[in-house]
This record gives structure tokens, sequence and C-alpha cells, in this order.
């Protein structure tokens, strides 16, 4: 699916068009019919000679209206440049040029209206002045078509133009993660909340859940409709109307964008490649405010130039973005800069989470920024693997701003090469974690050390507890238990199932230790259910007594020999079987014990949910 879009002065006949080409009128506001001026953004379909629909989105040309020309044509694949016979080029004309080339659309087509009010002379006038006005724009060279909306003259060309034109023009590539810049938004009754805007990199269905980014609030698409017919699934370039459920429409405004959480998050600070447009009434200078336009939204922002004090009408640079409102933005997109009054430029986002704000006139700073622009296909790939590791491979391709196949396939083979390291199967999957070839070395140095300082200062002990070594790496609850079985199948480390140990480290006794051991547990077994609290040992000897099970350690003065424990265990379980509970008064009865060790020993099995405390009493879980 395609979509066109309509560019121009006022009153030079793009609403007019539209409804001649598609017998729907894209004014649709009363004050608009009043004024017979387009005010908002207004929207029709057409369909071509071959049977082809196409969108259309019809924008206002009036200067005062320029914030709603940028919010529809941040969509489109195909436009048509108005110009009216009898005025030729004017301001707005070039405005919305500028526009359309700061954002690259680079399908246009040059469509001069009321040809019949003028003699043929002055047509061929326009046509000179339109080709110089298009030099030096993406649209430079552009076809011209003479068209009349009412006598019909030139329409039947103009829909074979549009075919041809969208017949060579690229899809939009699925990238997996839908984005709909909302242009619209309302209530219909019986049905809720609905949107309207176009779908961009990715893919919409009925059921699917989804979050609006701006509000952070999580729905469920109810219905879509596209030139008001049902669709239970949308791809994309589509335009649509998004029926949503569980949101409501106070939520939504335009500039909101619906999409699937957990890939991308709104940003207040962005890298860019700047250029200020040859027409700029003025120069852009050092952390001057402006208007920032992205799709749909607009937000108030200061620019940052990294390379210079100020950018001169047709140059070109780099900067930082700061935002005042946070927006969604990746990498790649096209953004409009405006002043107060005019626009001045625009660019390309280079970055979307930049981290840190830049130093200026920094070399290293500007070739970093340089270096995110130009690298393509499986340098940009590695480059995103090496700033974005550890993370799934569908992480990794919404955070590149690359297909999902692309990124599998691309891994795989840097894998092969030994410059990713992929954390299973050698066969890239979505869900394969992945790690830079030094990123990864990094946390096998960083695990051994960590482990090896722990063996040092700990000897006795078997390793180190798991969570305290995940804690100690940075690493998330998700990577961790991924992470920890690669580094065991590379014989880094020894994975047990509470500690991890380097594969080398024992912890061996010396004589006088084994044989303090051999006492200290000698005297537990000596006086099984009361055993001395007073006979003193090592707190590591200890330790490493209870990983091995030979004794139990219930409270901080309280530690049995493994085997007492057991018989207390047995027998204190069968007598709350038999009797339905047992007190401390039982216990001690039982055993022949005292209060000082039977109450800890029957607090410690609450902690191992053998018995649950009920009053005084214990029973059985």
């Amino acid at each position: 699916m395609y979509v066109i879009g309509t560019a121009g002065h006022v009153d030079h006949g793009k609403s007019t068009l539209v409804k001649a080409l598609t017998s729907i009128d894209p004014d649709r506001l009363p004050q608009e019919k009043e004024r017979e001026m387009t005010i908002d953004l207004g929207f029709a379909w057409l369909t071509l000679p071959s049977g082809r629909e196409v969108s259309i989105v019809d924008v206002p040309g009036h200067e005062r209206f320029i914030k709603n020309m940028l919010a529809g044509v941040g969509g489109i694949d195909l436009a048509l440049l108005v110009v009216a016979a009898d005025e030729s080029v004017m301001p707005q004309t070039r405005e919305h040029l500028t526009i359309l080339d700061i954002l690259r659309v680079k399908r246009g087509l040059v469509v001069i209206t009321k040809s019949d009010l003028v003699v043929e002379e002055l047509l061929e006038l326009v046509k000179v002045e339109v080709e110089d006005t298009l030099k030096g724009t993406t649209f430079e060279g552009s076809r011209m078509l003479l068209v009349s909306a009412y006598s019909g003259q030139g329409l039947d060309q103009l829909k074979a133009t549009d075919e041809a034109m969208l017949d060579s023009t690229e899809a939009r590539k699925d990238l997996g993660r839908p984005r709909l810049p909302v242009d619209r938004c309302f209530t219909v009754a019986g049905f809720g909340t609905v949107v309207t805007g176009t779908l961009i990199d990715g893919t919409l269905s009925v059921g699917q859940e989804v979050q609006l980014l701006l509000a952070g609030e999580k729905g469920r698409v109810r219905g879509l409709q596209s030139h008001r017919k049902k669709l239970d699934y949308a791809d994309p370039g589509r335009r649509l109307a998004v029926n949503l459920s569980g949101i409501s429409r106070d939520d939504i405004q335009r500039g909101e964008v619906i999409t699937t959480s957990g890939w991308l998050r709104p940003t207040t600070r962005l890298d860019a490649q700047l250029r200020l447009t040859r027409d700029a009434p003025r120069p852009l200078k050092h952390n001057e405010g402006i208007t920032f336009h992205l799709f749909t939204n607009e937000t108030p922002a200061r620019v940052r130039l990294l390379d210079r004090d100020e950018l001169k009408p047709g140059e070109e640079g780099w900067g930082q973005i700061h935002l005042e409102e946070p927006i969604p933005a990746v990498k790649g997109d096209l953004f409009v800069v405006r002043s107060a009054d005019a626009t001045l430029g625009g660019g390309k986002v280079v970055d979307s989470y930049p981290g840190r704000r830049h130093r200026r006139f920094v070399v290293s700073v500007i070739e970093r920024v340089k270096a995110v622009e130009e690298v393509t296909g499986e340098e940009s790939l590695l480059s995103a693997v090496e700033r974005w590791s550890p993370c799934d491979l569908t992480t990794l391709s919404h955070r590149a701003n690359l297909a999902l196949a692309e990124v599998l396939s691309g891994t795989t083979d840097l894998a092969a090469s030994g410059q990713v390291v992929l954390l299973g199967d050698t066969s890239a999957q979505p869900d394969t974690l992945v790690y830079s070839a030094p990123a990864w070395s990094s946390l096998k140095k960083k695990a051994s050390d960590v482990l090896r300082s722990h063996h040092q200062q700990f000897p006795l002990r078997k390793g180190v507890p798991r969570e305290e070594l995940r804690s100690r790496l940075g690493l998330s609850q998700q990577v961790f238990p991924v992470a920890l079985k690669y580094l065991a199948s590379e014989g880094t480390l020894d994975d047990g199932e509470v500690w991890v140990r380097l594969p080398e480290h024992r912890a061996t006794l010396s004589q006088a230790q084994q044989e303090q051991v051999d006492s200290y547990v000698k005297a537990l077994e000596s006086e099984p259910y009361s055993p001395p609290t007073d006979h003193p040992i090592d707190p590591e000897l200890l330790s490493l007594l209870t990983e091995d099970e030979r004794v139990v350690k219930v409270n901080e003065t309280v530690v049995f020999a493994a085997s007492a424990y057991r018989d207390m265990v047995d027998k204190k379980v069968a007598h709350t079987r038999e009797h339905g509970k047992i007190t401390v008064a039982d216990g001690r009865d039982l055993f022949g014990s005292s209060r000082k060790y039977i109450l800890p020993l029957l607090e410690y099995l609450d902690q191992q949910h053998v018995t649950r405390r009920k009053g005084d009493e214990r029973v059985l879980r």
C-alpha cells in the first residue's frame, strides 16, 4: 500500500484536485467548507487504472497551518506538488518543496492546475519558473502534468503517471515493529476510541496488544479499517483507522505513537546530521531554540552544534538536539526544524539515545557520531551489537533499525567470523542472546577475576553464591543464566546449584583444620539433641561443614550434627502426624532436651516450610 500526498500554496486547487480524482471531499471541517480553505489534514483514497488502491493525504497550503502540513507529509511515498497556472510559484510552493526536499521524498510529480484558465504562452512561463524552483532539490527534473479539476483535462493521465511511478517505488519494509504516528483521534458511538495515521515499519492485527508511547497506556486493537473496509491485518505503508479498546480518547492526541511495548521509548536528546536549506532566511546558531517536527509530533527544542558556532544556509553539520518534550524517534528518521515563522532546515536522526551531553569541538566525539551514521550493512550490525549487547536479536533489530531477517542472517555470519558470540545454537534465532567478541572476552575475564578473588579470600568455601556473582557481573535476571551456562560450556567456570567456582578450585583442609573439624563434629554427635554451644570453631570451617551437609546450623548459636538433625525431623514429623500438632514442650519431652534447642529447631523447620506455627503449636504444612 502506498500514500500520495499533496503540497503547494493556498488556493492552488489541491483539495479540488483530490475531489476530482477520488469523488471524496477531503475538507471535513465545517469551517473549511465555510471558508473554502483547507485548515487541517484531509484524507481520501484513489483506485488507479490497474485496480490498485492508494491513500491520499491532502495538506493545508496557508502559511498559518504549516504545522498541520508537516504532520501529514512524514509518511508519504509520492508527492504531488500542485502549482496553479494563474499564479505560478508562490511562497508556500517554495516552503512545501523545501520540506519535501528535507524529508527526502524522491518520488515527486508537479501538477499544474487551472491550466484551462491561461493561454499557452503563460503556461510555458509557469513551467520555466517551476523548473528553476526545483533545481537543487529531490524534485529536480520531475515530470509536469497540466490538469483541470473542473473540465477533467489531464486527470486520466495523472492517474496513469501515478501508477507508473508507484510501480517503481520500493514498498516499505516490515521491520517487525509497528509504528503508527497518530494524526487524528476521535470517538465513535458504540465503538469507542479511534485513531488514524500511516502505519510505518511494521504490521498491526486485530486483537494485538499495543501501547501509547507518550501516555504509556496499553490496550488492544479492537478493529482495523482502511478506506472504510474492515481488515484483520495491516501491512506497512497503509493509511489506517484503528479502533482501540482499553484506552480513553482523553489519553491520546496528535503526535502520539501506537506501537508494541518493549522496543521503543521516548527520548529528550538525540544526535543528528543537520542541513540548513539554501533558502533559509538566516543561519542557525549554536544553542538556538527551534521547533522540532518528526512525523505528527512537534516540540520546542534547542540545537547544540558540535562542529561550528553557526550553520549557514545550504550547509550541513553535526549536532545534538535537546527536546523540551520527549518524543519517540528511531535512527534514520527524517525531521524538520523551524523558527517561529519559517522553515530553516532539518536532518536525519543518527542516534536516538546518545546517553550523554556531547562536548563541542571534540574530534573524537564528532568522529563517533559520524561513524554511527556512516556504517551500513554488516558494519552497522556489528556497531549495534557492540553498543547494545547483551540483548536478544529481536531487541537488536529494533534498536538497530534493521529487519529481523537481516539481523538473524548477519549475526550468524558475524559469529562464524568470530566477531560476535551467540549464546546458544550457532544458528541465530529471534530470542538468541548476542555479545560482541570484545564484550564477551571482558565478561569472561571479569567472571574469572571475581571467582579467583573470592577463592583467595574464602579458600574453604565451595564457590561464590550464584546471585552474588550475577550482581558482581552486572547482568540481568534474563541474561545471567544463559551467560552462565555458556561460560560453563567453555570451561571458564563450574556452575553448581547454588554456587559457582573456577574449575580448578577445591576446598582443602590443613591437618590442623581437619583435626578441628573432626573434633567439632564428634562433640556435636556426643550430645545429639543438646549439642554444645560453647565449642569454638572457625566460621569458615563451619560454613564448609554446612555446605558439605555434615552439620545443620539452625541459628547463630545452635548447630546439630546432620545425623541428629535428620533423626529429630523424622520424629517430630511422626509425632505431629499422630497428634496433629507439636509444641515446644512436646519436643523437649520427645528428645529429653531443653527449650534452648527445641525452640530454634521448630523455628528453623518453619523457615524450611516443614511446619507452620499456629499460636504456641506447630502443624505440618
